[in-house]
C-alpha cells in the first residue's frame, strides 16, 4: 500500500524542513533536534503523580497516570518511551502515557530510565527491570494490582519491555501480556528486508538504528538476550503478546519475525502489521489518523488481557 495521505503529508513536510537524521551530529544535537508535534490535552487523565522509586543504580523517577484520584486496585501498564535509548523521557511521552490510561482505563506508570550512552546497557534494562519487580510487590500501596501488569513500549521501549518480559519468565514474574510496538529486536540489519527498503525517507532511517545501537551496546551486551531478544534461544513461557508493525519502518521485519517465534514456542502471540504508516505514529494521533483505531486495539487487547 502507499502511504496513508496524512502520513505522507508530514513525511513530505519533514523532507521539506531539511531537518538532520537522528544520528547526525553528536548526542546532545540528536537530542536538541529530536522531533515531537505538539499533541492535544487529554483531560480525561487528569490524575497524575510524580514520584521515585530505588533501583540498582539509583534512584528512578516514574510518572503515574490514573482516571480516578485515590486508584485502588487498578491493573497496572508499566511504559517504557522510545526515542532509541537516547532520546525522550516521561515528558516526550507523556501524551502516549495519557492515551494508553486512557484507553485501557489502567494505572499507568511510565519510567524515566536512564538514558545511553551516559548509562549504556545494562543500566536503562535495570531501571525497568526494578520498576516492573517493584509493582509486582509493592504496586497496591500506589493503587494498582500487583497480580495484574503489563509491560509496554514503543520503539527501544519495546526493547526494553521484551528484555523485561524475557527476565520475567527468567526469574518467575507472572506478567499478564507485553504489548511491542515497532520493536527494536535485533543488531543485525542485513537479515531484514525492512532495513533496505525503508533505508531512509520514513523518519527513522536504518543508520539511525546503527547508531542507537551503538550508544546503547557501548560496554557489550550483544550476545544478552536482555539486551536483544533476537539472541534468546527459547520464547517458551515468555508472557503473552500483541506485536504491533509499521508499513513503512526498517524496523518492520524484525518485530514481525519476533512474534512469530513468539507464536513458534507457544506464547499466545498476537500480531498486527499496520499498512500505511511510518515508525512512531502510535504517538501522533492528532496527525495520523489510522493510529486512532490501533490505540482502541491497544486498550482492547490489555482490558482482555487484564480480564
Amino acid at each position: 500500500m502507499p502511504l496513508d495521505a496524512d502520513v505522507a503529508e508530514l513525511v513530505q513536510a519533514l523532507a521539506d524542513s531539511q531537518a538532520p537524521a537522528l544520528s547526525d551530529g553528536t548526542v546532545d544535537v540528536a537530542r536538541a533536534n529530536y522531533f515531537s508535534a505538539p499533541t492535544p490535552d487529554l483531560d480525561e487523565i487528569a490524575h497524575i503523580k510524580d514520584s521515585v522509586i530505588e533501583g540498582p543504580h539509583g534512584p528512578i523517577p516514574i510518572r503515574i497516570y490514573s482516571s480516578t484520584p485515590e486508584p485502588e486496585g487498578m491493573p497496572v501498564i508499566v511504559m517504557f518511551h522510545g526515542g532509541g535509548w537516547v532520546l525522550s523521557s516521561v515528558d516526550g511521552h507523556d501524551h502516549v502515557a495519557r492515551r494508553i490510561a486512557t484507553v485501557a482505563d489502567a494505572l499507568v506508570v511510565s519510567v524515566d530510565y536512564r538514558l545511553a550512552p551516559e548509562h549504556p546497557f545494562p543500566q536503562p534494562h535495570d531501571d525497568c527491570w526494578a520498576v516492573t519487580e517493584w509493582m509486582s510487590r509493592h504496586g497496591s500501596t500506589i493503587g494498582g494490582d500487583a497480580t495484574r501488569i503489563i509491560v509496554l513500549g514503543d520503539s527501544a521501549g519495546a526493547n526494553l519491555a521484551a528484555g523485561v518480559a524475557l527476565r520475567a519468565r527468567d526469574e518467575g514474574l507472572q506478567l499478564r501480556a507485553q504489548v511491542l510496538c515497532y520493536p527494536c529486536i535485533d543488531t543485525e540489519q542485513d537479515r531484514y528486508p525492512s532495513m533496505t527498503e525503508n533505508a531512509t525517507g520514513y523518519f527513522l532511517t536504518a543508520r539511525d538504528m546503527r547508531w542507537f545501537w551503538g550508544h546503547y551496546l557501548a560496554n557489550g551486551g550483544e550476545e544478552n538476550p536482555y539486551a536483544v531478544p533476537a539472541r534468546a534461544e527459547s520464547l517458551v513461557g515468555v508472557a503473552p503478546s500483541l506485536t504491533i508493525t509499521a508499513e513503512f519502518d526498517p524496523l518492520r521485519d524484525e518485530g514481525a519475525e519476533y512474534a512469530a517465534r513468539l507464536a513458534a514456542d507457544g506464547t499466545a502471540a498476537e500480531y498486527l502489521a499496520v499498512p500505511g504508516v511510518v515508525h512512531g505514529f502510535i504517538g501522533r494521533w492528532h496527525t495520523m489518523s489510522r493510529a486512532v483505531s490501533i490505540h482502541d486495539h491497544i486498550g482492547e487487547y490489555c482490558t482482555r488481557m487484564f480480564t
